[in-house]
């Protein structure tokens, strides 16, 4: 049973929607670009197992564009914690941004608490469910229901194609109030806000198109370092719009001008030598390029051969390099086992052998060597196992580049998705400065 003050707030949702509906039709665009709302939805943000970086990817990718965030909640995965955000947040905003919940499992109820909050049904898309056919290689007959569940899209809005995953994002077009939903994986919500979102916006409320933007690329240094570096040394002009992301342990520092003439991208370039003058050992791209693509493409460039071996990372280093496509030139061999003993026998290392080094670099080191050997490899790497308290743990990282070594022990502050992901940064950050080395 509904407490009275949730009645309240949804009563006065309903009344407002009504008001929202009657009074401009949906095909109507607003004098100026609108301000919006954001709602994360996600029991693990309030939990604190994830931060929120959808609020921050957002406000800065949006904000050149002349969009203005009136607000950002966070709620469970809850009907009611959910409406009574879109609640506070349609009062406030024309546009309103929810991310997560569009998923397949029992708990993705985003995309029918939205439907039923805004009195917009849902229906089976024939495009979408196109594409789900064609991602899985099945028929619509042999879809499964929860996967087939997400190609329902509201009957008056639209939908926002995902090439990222399947759960495609979904447009509730109330006319003066227009509600967005988009996936909570940042992998698919990130793509989907350039390639999708940003189109829409443009059609839907004549928000200016993007300027010429420069994004500088960095690893290896804090996000508030790079920003007091910026601050101190570099002239940045005051119409330059200064914008970052960190996710990773990878920093973006993305700098815009409204226009987009060739002047702007000249003082863009002259700006961007300015920066990666003062933080050149952290810098690692100006073209888009992740760590992943830098990293292998130096390695294909001298014709390396490289071997994995992985135990604290758990086979998240390949998983990683295997996204790009310069992996099936550079990558040997990679090998991972949940412990040194296992990795040993797969690598074809005798027990006495690994038992006989005397600590825990060596052990990395005598791992390197026998996937190097094993897989016919010029270089290789080991992260060997994770020693010490939580909280504190670390892993060596034993690094052969042909007759030489590179060791160090790194932090793994999280043994999670984000730790692990951290690890693999601070993998390919040694390996990106050993390779550019003489």
């Amino acid at each position: 049973m509904h407490s009275l003050p949730h009645i309240a707030v949804r009563l006065l949702a309903l009344l407002g929607l009504q008001f929202l509906t009657t009074t401009q039709p949906a095909s109507s665009q607003p004098a100026s670009p609108p301000d919006y709302f954001i709602v994360v939805t996600g029991g693990e943000l309030l939990e604190g197992a994830y931060p929120d970086a959808h609020t921050v990817f957002l406000t800065r990718t949006l904000r050149p564009l002349g969009l203005r965030c009136a607000g950002s909640l966070c709620v469970d995965d809850n009907r009611a914690d959910i409406q009574n955000a879109l609640c506070f947040a349609t009062q406030h905003a024309a546009l309103v941004l929810v991310t997560g919940g569009l998923g397949p499992t029992p708990n993705d109820i985003t995309r029918e608490t939205l439907s039923e909050f805004t009195g917009i049904p849902l229906r089976e898309n024939e495009e979408a469910l196109a594409a789900m056919e064609r991602r899985f290689n099945q028929t619509r007959d042999q879809l499964r229901p929860n996967l087939r569940r997400q190609c329902l899209v509201p009957e008056r809005g639209g939908f926002l194609k995902n090439a990222n995953g399947t759960a495609v994002g979904l447009i509730f077009d109330l006319g003066r109030t227009n509600v967005v939903a988009l996936p909570g994986p940042p992998r698919e919500l990130q793509p989907m806000v350039r390639d999708e979102l940003l189109p829409w916006l443009q059609s839907r409320f004549g928000v200016r198109a993007p300027g010429a933007a420069l994004t500088l690329r960095f690893v290896g240094i804090g996000q508030s370092q790079i920003d007091q570096t910026i601050k101190d040394r570099v002239a940045v002009p005051p119409d330059v719009i200064v914008t970052s992301l960190f996710e990773g342990s990878r920093v973006e520092f993305t700098f815009h001008l409204p226009g987009h003439t060739a002047s702007d991208v000249a003082r863009l370039a002259k700006l961007g030598t300015a920066v990666r003058a003062q933080l050149g050992d952290s810098f690692y791209a100006d073209d888009g390029s992740t760590l992943e693509q830098v990293v292998l493409r130096a390695l294909g460039a001298r014709r390396v051969r490289l071997a994995l071996a992985e135990v604290g990372s758990g086979g998240s280093l390949a998983a990683s390099l295997n996204t790009v496509p310069e992996a099936a030139d550079v990558l040997a061999g990679a090998f991972a086992a949940p412990s040194e003993e296992r990795l040993a026998g797969l690598v074809q290392i005798p027990a006495d052998q690994l038992r006989g080094a005397d600590n825990a670099e060596a052990r990395a080191k005598t791992l390197a060597e026998a996937a190097a050997r094993h897989a016919h490899a010029d270089w290789a790497i080991a992260v060997g196992a994770v020693e010490g308290p939580v909280g504190a743990r670390q892993v060596w990282l034993a690094i052969k580049a042909g007759d030489r070594w590179d060791t160090q022990r790194l932090s793994l502050r999280d043994s999670g998705e984000l730790g692990r992901a951290s690890l693999v940064t601070q993998a390919l950050d040694r390996l990106r400065r050993l390779v550019a080395s003489p």
